[in-house]
């Protein structure tokens, strides 16, 4: 998922902002940061608050050797992580059920996901992105941490293992699960959609 973020500072003025400029500043790229990863606005602002003052308690740890928007995104970055943490190991062990439904015995759909006519331009749509979230939100908290870490931020597989106390099998399997439920859901919500006249 790429961010649209406005162009950062040339390094001469890598300064830190006062404290009371950041929310004003930085307060829009650090939410659709946290919202694209944790989902639900809730989740999302307070991962920002917690940022902020964070980052206000560590603000003489600064060096200017980033962008102040970067630094806050690098703490922002472990305070997502975190929550994702914390939603797997709250989260029940119950996952998607009914996978032999959309499978034969020897692996293959037995009904294909719905055509997706042009990846591409629905990738640019701000519409997408909203329902590939509410498909997000609506996976088991501990299958989707480990898809938004795995695949959203791009982690290495034995990072999210240790981040949320997997197994190497157990990640693949809930990968493969969220990766089926974000296709029902999708084929729901966005396919079928997008197939009704205007």
């Amino acid at each position: 998922m790429t961010q649209a973020f406005p162009p950062e500072d040339p390094p001469a003025s890598r300064h830190l902002p006062d404290p009371g400029e950041w929310l004003s500043r930085y307060g829009d790229a650090l939410y659709r940061y946290a919202l694209a990863r944790l989902r639900r606005p809730h989740d999302a602002e307070e991962a920002v608050q917690e940022t902020l003052l964070a980052a206000l308690r560590a603000r003489r740890q600064f060096r200017g050797q980033s962008h102040p928007r970067t630094w806050l995104i690098g703490i922002l970055k472990r305070k997502v992580a975190d929550q994702l943490r914390a939603a797997a190991r709250r989260a029940p062990g119950s996952e998607v059920d009914d996978l032999d439904t959309w499978f034969d015995a020897k692996g293959k759909w037995r009904k294909s996901p719905w055509n997706w006519r042009d990846p591409a331009a629905s990738a640019e749509r701000s519409e997408f992105w909203a329902v590939v979230r509410h498909c997000l939100a609506r996976l088991p908290s501990r299958m989707a941490a480990a898809f938004t870490l795995r695949t959203i931020d791009d982690r290495a597989a034995a990072e999210v293992c240790r981040e949320l106390a997997l197994s190497p099998g157990n990640l693949w399997v809930l990968l493969y699960r969220a990766r089926l439920g974000l296709v029902r859901c999708l084929e729901l919500h966005w396919f079928r959609a997008e197939e009704k006249p205007c």
